[in-house]
């Protein structure tokens, strides 16, 4: 038997989003490759790729401007995710970043913001600050990133608020799949899997991921791709700064592992058998 791909995600508030976004980790770093980055995130929107997560600390700032750039016009169409650094994620500096990342992207609210991971901020006082800008319109909901079980559960009663946790999940990071997807998934809450084909290419040079893509006629990325999508309740935010990686990227929506598929994924990356510590980049 096999299993239907996902191809939305439910938000504990009840929104649909695209169980596909785009990712802009190391996009505006430099000038001069804005433009066919921009053209990037707006292929992917043609594609229905409309969720684009981004953050205040990618190139400083500049991974925004991007998404600004490629937005113009289009605002409607994106789901825009941002996250602020730990040490902006108190109640005096947080209202001062978010102004700052909406400045930057050219836009009045943020669908989505997230406290990038966990700092000498108490929790509640973050949580507190999201309420503050919720209240205020200037962002519409709120969530976390690279918190593992135990962070989740100090949210206490403010946890059916959150609406995702951000976390490093791809075949060579499974360690979420043992406590932290499970958990996630009884609280309604949909997991977004930042890096999902892995860094620097060791990944995709798989001999185990690279005999499935031909199975399927397909690159090993979109079999990567298809791996972290076969669960319900994940959002993989993979980054593609050109037309051939973004149009690659949409097709794994479409990808059906079999039973085979995925017994030899678990032989070359074996599932945890224990808990792990929340891998993190």
């Amino acid at each position: 038997m096999t299993e239907k791909p996902q191809r939305t995600a439910r938000l504990p508030d009840g929104t649909e989003v695209p169980a596909l976004g785009q990712g802009t980790w190391h996009m505006g770093e430099r000038g001069s490759d804005r433009r066919a980055e921009a053209e990037a995130l707006r292929l992917g929107l043609d594609l229905g790729m409309s969720l684009i997560d981004t953050a205040e600390m990618y190139a400083d700032g500049g991974a925004e401007e991007v998404v600004r750039e490629a937005i113009a016009g289009r605002r409607e169409e994106a789901f825009l995710v941002s996250k602020v650094y730990p040490q902006n994620a108190s109640r005096a500096r947080m209202a001062r970043s978010l102004e700052a990342s909406l400045r930057r992207m050219g836009v009045e609210t943020i669908d989505l913001y997230l406290l990038h991971w966990r700092g000498g901020v108490p929790l509640a006082e973050t949580v507190e600050a999201f309420g503050r800008l919720v209240e205020a319109g200037k962002i519409r909901r709120w969530g976390v990133s690279n918190l593992d079980v135990d962070d989740l559960e100090e949210l206490g009663a403010a946890l059916p608020d959150c609406a995702t946790d951000q976390v490093l999940y791809n075949l060579e990071a499974r360690g979420p799949e043992y406590d932290l997807l499970p958990f996630c998934r009884d609280h309604r809450m949909p997991v977004m899997a930042y890096s999902p084909v892995g860094q620097g290419g060791r990944l995709l040079r798989s001999p185990a991921l690279r005999e499935v893509a031909a199975r399927h006629g397909t690159g090993p990325a979109a079999i990567a791709l298809a791996f972290t999508l076969r669960w319900e309740g994940i959002i993989a935010i993979p980054k593609a700064a050109d037309p051939a990686h973004v149009r690659q990227n949409a097709a794994a929506r479409d990808i059906v592992l079999t039973e085979e598929d995925l017994r030899a994924l678990d032989a070359a990356f074996p599932p945890p058998r224990r808990k792990q510590a929340l891998a993190m980049l």
